[in-house]
């Protein structure tokens, strides 16, 4: 009877899954891919994968133990960082340029913020553009043998005719030019569907992302003259669409706490990366397009957070 008249402060929700248990299920729905990247590309991709993941790690193990915090590394929310910054890079890319990218993400867009939950941008999205910007044309190297991503035959306003790439293999990822873990539209969203089975993600956000880009590119090629569906499902299956929608743009600390939040941030996001691909100077868009709309996330729990238990509704004159 004690026990049962005992109170303590909110909350008062309980769950047993924990932040290392979250981060596994993201790993393990990311380990296809990287399977995928690593017999695609050979073992320089396995090696960019262990270099990502284990320069994250020490780095934050590092960090912490320099700063006397308690280290955090078993939550695996470093591992999972160090794999996605690999995954968003070409296997044709220096190993060294991987580690100081996990290294930045890390120190600079994580630990230095606070740590895990305090992240102002998704940090191996903010590492990434950092690589993109300092060592451009290691990040837009791909595979010789595989000639220029379909994106980038798109750019100038070319039709799907001009891209060499078969649909199928950009589906499924074999002889598909790109990033180590974006080329298989197939796993990914294997992938995305686990985590929204074992209710780490919500579908919100993808559905909302994937869904705006196919509308916007189905108007724009239909305006333009070009081949609708052909051009549609190129924009969908190249590219870092697929990785960006169901594990970057997903991520609890820089997107929105509200389902409608997500909503309306993977319609953002969706914008951003169809203007961008369509009118900006560079190919593709996703990790751009989620960096912004990370920043504007707080703006739109603003907007729509959810009015409290026994408040009054505001009345407009």
């Amino acid at each position: 009877m004690d026990k049962l008249l005992r109170v303590s402060p909110s909350p008062h929700v309980r769950d047993t899954r924990t932040t290392q248990s979250l981060m596994g299920d993201v790993l393990i729905a990311l380990l296809p891919a990287g399977i995928a990247g690593v017999v695609f590309f050979g073992m320089k991709a396995l090696l960019l994968i262990v270099v990502g993941v284990v320069s994250a790690v020490v780095a934050e193990f590092v960090f912490q133990k320099a700063a006397r915090q308690t280290v955090t590394v078993m939550d695996l929310s470093a591992a999972v960082t160090g794999l996605l910054l690999a995954y968003n890079v070409p296997a044709t890319t220096p190993w060294w340029v991987v580690m100081i990218g996990s290294v930045f993400a890390i120190v600079i867009v994580k630990q230095l913020f606070g740590g895990i939950g305090f992240n102002v941008v998704n940090p191996a999205l903010a590492a990434r553009a950092v690589l993109q910007a300092s060592w451009g044309a290691h990040i837009n190297t791909f595979e010789a043998v595989s000639g220029a991503t379909p994106l980038a035959q798109l750019a100038g306003g070319n039709d799907a005719s001009a891209v060499t790439v078969k649909l199928s293999n950009m589906f499924l990822g074999n002889d598909m030019p790109g990033c180590i873990g974006e080329v298989s539209a197939l796993l990914l969203i294997l992938g995305g569907i686990y985590l929204i089975v074992r209710g780490v993600i919500h579908f919100h956000t993808p559905v909302a992302y994937i869904g705006t880009v196919a509308v916007f590119m189905l108007i724009y090629a239909a305006v333009t003259g070009k081949a609708v569906i052909d051009y549609t499902l190129i924009q969908l299956l190249a590219g870092g669409l697929m990785l960006g929608a169901f594990f970057m743009a997903t991520d609890y600390v820089s997107t929105p706490m509200t389902k409608k939040g997500q909503f309306i941030f993977g319609i953002g996001c969706g914008i951003l990366t169809s203007v961008i691909r369509l009118w900006g100077g560079y190919p593709e868009g996703v990790s751009y397009s989620i960096l912004l709309m990370n920043l504007v996330a707080p703006l739109i729990d603003r907007w729509v957070k959810p009015r409290v238990l026994g408040s009054e509704v505001k009345k407009h004159a």
